[in-house]
């Protein structure tokens, strides 16, 4: 019985507490294929938006312009199937950009995206980062409550590094330190 207990509490802990399954959240490579995490951001993207310049570089090679320059590609699991990702960009002097989050349309609302985000920040702060931010768009409603709901607050654009999308119209940070 308390072995069973044990092993129900683990499959809690990994992500289960999620509609339909186990959530395994783990780290893109050097070297690993970086195709779900370019499907899943074009997904939403070209859903609301268009591909940009800036999403078509970060999304064809996140290995030389996130992975080896110190960020981080973070992908959520389901049965082994990837459902969604998000990554941390290094800037300059400890900043983050969270940014290319995204969740496979039919599991949104199932709580992937706030298990993400949650990975980000500690990872981010194994990172020793001082703060993230990130640029949204209004017309993203779930995502910019839940951004908030995790304490990512609202600021001016010019407070933040330059963003390179113009979709981004909603602009937030949460300081770390």
């Amino acid at each position: 019985m308390a072995q069973a207990i044990g092993k129900a509490t683990a499959s809690l802990e990994a992500g289960r507490n999620t509609k339909g399954g186990e959530i395994e959240i783990r780290p893109l490579g050097i070297g690993e294929d970086g195709t779900a995490f370019r499907r899943l951001n074009e997904e939403w993207i070209t859903r609301h938006f268009v591909l940009e310049p800036k999403d078509r570089e970060t999304l064809g090679d996140p290995e030389n312009t996130i992975l080896r320059k110190g960020g981080r590609v973070l992908i959520a699991y389901r049965e082994e199937k990837a459902v969604g990702c998000v990554a941390l960009i290094p800037m300059e002097n400890g900043v983050y950009e969270l940014s290319k989050m995204a969740v496979s349309p039919g599991l949104r609302g199932q709580g992937i995206g706030r298990k993400l985000l949650e990975h980000a920040i500690a990872e981010a702060r194994k990172l020793a980062a001082k703060s993230l931010f990130l640029g949204s768009n209004s017309v993203l409603k779930s995502a910019v409550h839940l951004y908030e709901s995790i304490g990512l607050r609202h600021v001016p654009p010019e407070q933040l590094p330059e963003m390179h999308y113009s979709r981004a119209n909603v602009f937030m940070e949460m300081p770390l330190e």
